[in-house]
């Protein structure tokens, strides 16, 4: 029975969809202006091991990740340059709406590359901000139309004072919430936790839309609002996110979503990852931290090993990552990998289901990764399993897991290497055992070993 640790109410809980077996999950995605570091994709790793556990559960998971292509400023407090506007400037382009789309698209296709690198299953839609600014005024309209929005210079505000549990999600102290204007600080806001629906002030902005309001665009929280409703309804089940967006983010899509919709709660079940750390702090760019997968790999590391280490730590505990901790990741992973191919198929022994059971048990526990691959280490070491039963298991682990365990690695044979395994393929053939074993021998000295099946010769790094 699956249990699930929900923000909300600050507890584990078993997890019971709206609907049997079917599972409505929405995940914020990017700000598609720059490539997404690490800490980014380790929020991918996670979303992508809760939907691959629903499904080992059973259950059909249709799954949203937005893309962020306008209107969200260089502050979560709605201050600051757009990020998009930054990245044109950035790299030398004219500050026109073709350069937002042609920015947004080449971050867009980098940001999917790793997602498949890492072996992350795609979500049912990546849904567009600019594409669904029909949709974002449609959900204003409900909650100007239900009482909660007043006007002031800068654009359509939403009311917090009128949401009586705007605090629930993050345990807030209003008193304390520091006030947020897009551009300068909004006298005219009633509330300091106060926050934009819809932008009318900046004019040289470069995506603006007409709308009930003034020409202007959307802020940032509306769109996730608008199009979670579209594509899982108007209550869905499982909301995911980074620990930085409860306070601001999840708590303003709270209470604009429940204000426009009238359904308490709009998410069941707030699933929040904890943060990567690098020596016990955030990342740091100036400190040359804020790697990327394609960086990682230029270093040496395949995109499984990052994924591999993401799996080491239970996702509400911190990640403290370092180049060290990659190579502890790196080494054990292939130390798994290896001990897969060591496995006699045919071998006699006992189930393992145990192992099995193990791994369910740990999963089942609000998705504890680093209990599930002890179970895993444990079948791997013990030798009463039978090998088939081994494989079985291993199979089903890693539907979860997502590490390409039982994956035949892709490697680079140098032309005089292949022509020794060709030259040995006919010595064979012509039982020549002795010139055989002496071109295996050669091919060992050059790195490589040779796996004799029923199929053929397969080559693989020593």
């Amino acid at each position: 029975m699956l249990k699930l640790y929900s923000t909300l109410s600050r507890k584990k809980e078993v997890f019971k969809p709206l609907k049997e077996k079917e599972v409505s999950m929405y995940s914020c995605g990017p700000t598609v202006y720059w490539n997404q570091h690490i800490g980014n994709m380790y929020m991918y790793t996670f979303v992508d091991v809760l939907k691959r556990a629903l499904v080992y559960n059973g259950y059909n998971v249709k799954h949203i990740i937005n893309i962020t292509d306008v209107g969200h400023l260089t502050s979560d407090a709605e201050e600051g340059e757009d990020k998009m506007v930054k990245a044109i400037k950035r790299e030398k382009l004219p500050l026109n709406k073709d350069s937002m789309l042609i920015i947004a698209d080449k971050y867009t296709k980098i940001w999917q590359d790793d997602l498949k690198k890492l072996n992350i299953i795609f979500p049912y839609k990546f849904p567009k901000a600019t594409e669904h600014i029909k949709e974002m005024i449609d959900v204003i309209k409900k909650i100007e139309k239900n009482g909660f929005t007043y006007k002031t210079d800068v654009g359509l505000i939403f009311d917090t004072s009128k949401f009586k549990d705007y605090a629930k999600l993050g345990r807030l102290n209003q008193e304390q919430l520091k006030q947020g204007a897009r551009t300068e600080k909004d006298p005219q806001r009633k509330n300091p936790s106060d926050f934009a629906l819809w932008i009318t002030n900046q004019p040289n902005h470069i995506m603006q839309w007409d709308s009930p309001w003034g020409r202007g665009f959307p802020g940032w929280h509306i769109e996730c609002s608008a199009m979670s409703s579209k594509y899982l309804g108007e209550q869905f089940d499982i909301h995911t996110g980074g620990e930085e967006h409860i306070a601001v983010h999840h708590t303003n899509e709270i209470a604009q979503s429940e204000a426009a919709f009238g359904k308490h709660p709009w998410v069941k079940y707030w699933v929040h990852l904890r943060w990567l750390l690098v020596k016990g702090k955030k990342m740091s760019k100036s400190k040359g931290e804020l790697y990327t997968i394609s960086e990682l790999e230029e270093k040496g590391y395949p995109p499984m090993d990052f994924r591999y280490l993401c799996l080491l730590t239970h996702y509400r505990k911190n990640l403290d990552f370092s180049l060290d901790s990659l190579d502890a990741a790196k080494a054990a992973y292939q130390g798994i990998k290896n001990k897969i191919k060591e496995i006699d198929k045919d071998s006699k022994g006992e189930n393992g289901k145990k192992y099995l059971d193990e791994f369910e048990k740990a999963m089942d526990d609000d998705l504890n990764t680093p209990q599930a691959i002890q179970a895993l280490q444990g079948l791997l070491k013990d030798k009463k399993v039978s090998g088939k039963a081994k494989l079985e298991i291993i199979k089903k682990i890693d539907s979860v897991l997502g590490l390409d365990l039982l994956k035949a690695e892709k490697i680079d044979v140098p032309e005089d290497v292949k022509k020794l395994v060709d030259e040995r393929e006919e010595a064979r053939k012509s039982k020549d055992w002795k010139k055989a074993d002496e071109l295996r021998d050669k091919i060992n000295k050059l790195g490589f070993v040779i796996d004799d099946t029923e199929d053929g010769s397969i080559i693989e790094k020593r």
